[in-house]
């Protein structure tokens, strides 16, 4: 029986501020980094301005800002000690939102295919996700590393929807009316950034208010203050609510 356009099909969740509070980790490491060069900044303007990006893109942006000129050479070393600082802050433990790994454990008893699409670095998800017994869940996991132009440019969730496509041929055969994508592939985002990027690459998004409130979080289809207020019947919900 052919389950109807709006049945969910899988979820593509993005990594950062969804699945784990990294974001305040990430910052610390930035911080640490940047604050010999005089370029740390406090946590309300790193989340105003730069949450969302990936470290590379985040790195340009805060030296552009602060008119400061970035060699090549600069630029390596500071990845490079960014990601060093974070691998630090991680081993001494991350937790999961409440509700995200049960939100995952019932995705799956569904048996819905499951991703991530994410600005971290791939090294850094597997990392703490294999720490959080939670790397198996996913079939795709597209990081930083994958793509040539990170969010808000789409090619993160296309890189990760053509990863599930691969790996779940099934996913194909329910386009949607352009073609473009799937009907019920679901994204979950925390960031207008995220958010634009998803919205990009023609997938219905769902937005969880974890790093900003919900009412920043209009260009989702459908926005919830935290992860814990989700579930599979909700997702389903909410995409029959907003059948085309």
């Amino acid at each position: 029986m052919n389950p109807g356009p709006a049945a969910l099909k899988a979820v593509i969740f993005d990594f950062d501020g969804v699945i784990v509070d990294s974001e305040p980790l990430h910052y610390q490491a930035f911080c640490d980094v940047l604050k010999p060069l005089g370029l740390a900044h406090a946590y309300d303007v790193y989340v105003e301005r730069y949450i969302g990006f990936d470290d590379r893109d985040a790195v340009r942006a805060i030296f552009r800002d602060a008119g400061r000129p970035l060699d090549a050479d600069v630029f390596e070393r500071l990845l490079r000690a960014k990601e060093e600082a974070f691998q630090k802050i991680v081993a001494r433990g991350v937790v999961p939102f409440a509700g995200a790994k049960e939100l995952v454990e019932e995705l799956l008893r569904a048996g819905l295919p499951l991703a991530i699409a994410s600005g971290a670095k791939g090294d850094e998800i597997r990392l703490i996700l294999q720490g959080l017994g939670m790397l198996h869940a996913f079939s795709a996991i597209v990081s930083a590393d994958d793509v040539a132009a990170g969010k808000p440019h789409p090619e993160t969730y296309q890189r990760a929807l053509q990863a599930l496509f691969s790996r779940h041929p099934a996913l194909r055969s329910n386009p949607a009316p352009d073609g473009s994508s799937p009907q019920g592939v679901v994204v979950i985002e925390d960031t207008p950034t995220g958010i634009q990027a998803a919205r990009s690459a023609g997938l219905f998004v769902v937005g969880v208010g974890h790093t900003y409130p919900v009412s920043e979080l209009h260009q989702a289809h459908w926005a919830v203050p935290r992860i814990a207020d989700l579930s599979v019947e909700r997702l389903r919900d909410a995409l029959l609510r907003h059948e085309p």
